[in-house]
């Protein structure tokens, strides 16, 4: 059995692994990590922004030791800025230090047309691997050890890139026109992040495993703050992931992410507060409100939700 084997043996060890990482999550999350691992499917991870998509990729690859390579997806992205780009300007300098040596070659030619033909004969010197600039993409299918690709953000990219993905998600190999098909070392454990801006092909949704991220449940959000934000006092602790819940289901520009609550956190403890009050509340909203007119929403209504708040966690 592989280190890694081990590490997947079971979903408890995939949720204890993470955590010991410092990636708090539900069971549903290391449940499908478990899953994808075994089935050796990619991950595609749905979610608002702020829940973690991103940060689950990078523990994975903290928990499986293995190097995180990232892909950041974007309007326009194509496969010379994902997959390879040719080394030009080695190249280059290569033919300027071959050129006498060219120059030999082609005076033993009588005429022209053969000129041409022989130098053809050395082209494919210049498109070997050795001129070969690996991106992410490559990259991943070249690590001896595996490695976690993230590829964040897909729902940015063309969907022409994405028709350019179905192969290295379905076979993991790339095909390369001057070299060929170009085949995992050993298969990357892949992650794909989507905010949901576009809807995604029904062909990459079917080569992956689905798993939707939620705002965590108040007792797991509890729980991250407090791994992240130890020394808390636990009254504290409640009401403000109590208030943020509440602010969550306001109509905002922007709601609170996790880490904002656990900015917030930390504010708080700056501050000195063991438990939460309106005058300081109001005094820490640019904590985790981004936006000048979801500060005022949440300011509208702040006494009612401090209130809230305090009586949930009587």
């Amino acid at each position: 059995m592989t280190d890694q084997s081990v590490k997947f043996e079971t979903v408890d060890k995939v949720d204890e692994g993470l955590k010991s990482t410092g990636y708090i999550c539900s069971t549903d999350i290391a449940t499908t990590v478990y899953l994808a691992f075994h089935l050796e499917k990619p991950v595609l991870v749905e979610g608002p922004a702020g829940v973690g998509k991103t940060e689950l990729a990078k523990k994975a690859a903290l928990f499986m030791d293995v190097p995180l390579i990232r892909l950041q997806c974007y309007e326009g992205l194509d496969e010379s800025k994902a997959l390879y780009e040719w080394k030009y300007g080695k190249q280059l300098l290569y033919s300027q230090l071959l050129r006498d040596k060219l120059d030999q070659v082609i005076d033993k030619e009588s005429d022209l047309g053969e000129s041409i033909r022989t130098l053809h004969r050395y082209e494919d010197i210049f498109f070997s691997p050795q001129f070969l600039e690996p991106r992410p993409l490559l990259k991943a299918l070249q690590e001896e050890r595996g490695a976690v690709l993230l590829i964040d953000e897909v729902d940015k990219a063309d969907e022409e890139f994405e028709a350019f993905l179905l192969e290295i998600l379905s076979d993991f190999q790339v095909s390369i026109p001057e070299i060929g098909t170009v085949k995992a070392r050993k298969k990357p454990y892949v992650f794909l992040t989507s905010n949901s801006t576009r809807e995604l092909s029904e062909a990459l949704k079917r080569r992956c495993l689905h798993l939707f991220i939620p705002f965590p449940a108040p007792d797991l959000e509890r729980e991250i703050v407090r791994h992240h934000v130890p020394h808390i006092p636990d009254l504290l602790q409640r009401q403000l992931v109590m208030f943020i819940h509440e602010v969550r289901k306001l109509e905002l520009k922007k709601v609170p992410s996790i880490s904002e609550t656990i900015d917030w956190a930390r504010a708080l403890i700056l501050l000195h507060a063991e438990g939460l009050d309106r005058d300081l509340t109001r005094k820490t909203l640019n904590t985790f409100l981004k936006f000048e007119e979801d500060i005022r929403a949440v300011d509208e209504k702040l006494f009612l939700l401090v209130d809230k708040a305090l009586k949930e966690t009587a």
